[in-house]
């Protein structure tokens, strides 16, 4: 029983319209589902995505105003890919991401690939990285009505780095309970030894990958906005997660037993090293409640949050997500 590779990642932004802007015009990825932090219902939650907001492809925001500054460190999520088709769609990239006034370290290569490390306005540590190469989960279909060309769009999530000082325990949790398998390790600095290990899951490639990045020295991250909240890996269906479930309790990890989130059914849990880890099935997704031209364009709420519409949107910050692309 493997998992299927990586289903989501939720940030956290402390201006949602900001933030809307950002990912939309700029990175041009679809908003799939505007809705609620179940958790909290008085924050957003927004969804960004290929065209249908299919799994492996969603990059969510949590929405909290008043969160400060992160101080970067361990037990972190600490960087997250985002995958294009080619190397020559980075070439596009670089002249978008100057045209924005983007933040970014030009085109570099890692673990055999080429990519873009950059940055959002509030410093979320993202990279572009080319599936030139790739072999193993295959990408989504980026939006047709998205400013960026869909030749060169952004096609799902890439690798997830995790910063960790200690890699032992995190290693064990994604060997022997989640089955990741480690398939090779580069240096995160030129010249330097080998401080990040690889694992793959499932079919392997951009689209199953976990880095593991060992910083012995740093001190814990002190999250806020720009930081990432949790990484989501995809199970099949209910009833893969149940057996999920039973695995993770005899590992004698603390749980949220299954959730409900309506759009998928999920587990949480924190490995060791006390980072957020999420298994969420595929389906039933996003276009079970809304017509799939129209994704996005209101406040979607899961039935069991519906009878509390009135007083949910009295609290949310208006935010038009009709937009200059729907």
């Amino acid at each position: 029983m493997n998992l299927r590779g990586i289903h989501h990642v939720s940030a956290i932004t402390a201006n949602a319209k900001n933030n809307y802007r950002f990912y939309t015009e700029v990175l041009g990825l679809r908003l799939v589902k505007k809705t609620i932090n179940q958790d909290d219902p008085s924050v957003y939650h927004l969804f960004y995505a290929d065209e249908q907001g299919n799994p492996g492809t969603d990059f969510t925001f949590f929405e909290i105003p008043n969160a400060g500054h992160t101080y970067a460190g361990n037990s972190s999520i600490s960087t997250t890919a985002l995958r294009v088709p080619d190397d020559q769609s980075l070439e596009y990239w670089i002249d978008r991401l100057d045209s924005y006034n983007v933040d970014h370290d030009g085109i570099t290569e890692q673990y055999g690939r080429k990519l873009i490390s950059f940055r959002d306005p509030e410093d979320q540590r993202l990279a572009l990285v080319s599936d030139e190469k790739n072999n193993g989960v295959a990408g989504g279909t980026p939006w047709d009505k998205s400013p960026v060309p869909n030749e060169k769009g952004i096609v799902g999530l890439g690798p997830v780095t995790l910063t960790v000082k200690d890699p032992e325990p995190t290693f064990n949790v994604l060997t022997d309970l989640l089955t990741f398998k480690q398939t090779g390790s580069y240096s995160s600095t030129e010249g330097n030894q080998e401080d990040v290990l690889v694992f793959e899951t499932g079919e392997g490639g951009t689209g199953a990958e976990v880095h593991l990045k060992i910083q012995p020295d740093l001190p814990r991250e002190r999250p806020g906005r720009g930081s990432v909240h949790h990484v989501a890996f995809r199970v099949d269906n209910e009833e893969e997660l149940a057996v999920w479930r039973d695995r993770v309790k005899e590992a004698r990890i603390p749980n949220s037993g299954l959730v409900d989130r309506f759009y998928f059914k999920s587990l949480y849990f924190r490995e060791p090293n006390g980072i957020l880890f999420e298994l969420a099935t595929d389906g039933p997704g996003f276009t079970t409640d809304e017509d799939p031209d129209h994704l996005g364009e209101t406040l979607a709420l899961p039935p069991f949050f519906e009878n509390q519409r009135d007083e949910i949107e009295a609290k949310l910050k208006p935010l038009d997500t009709k937009g200059p692309h729907s």
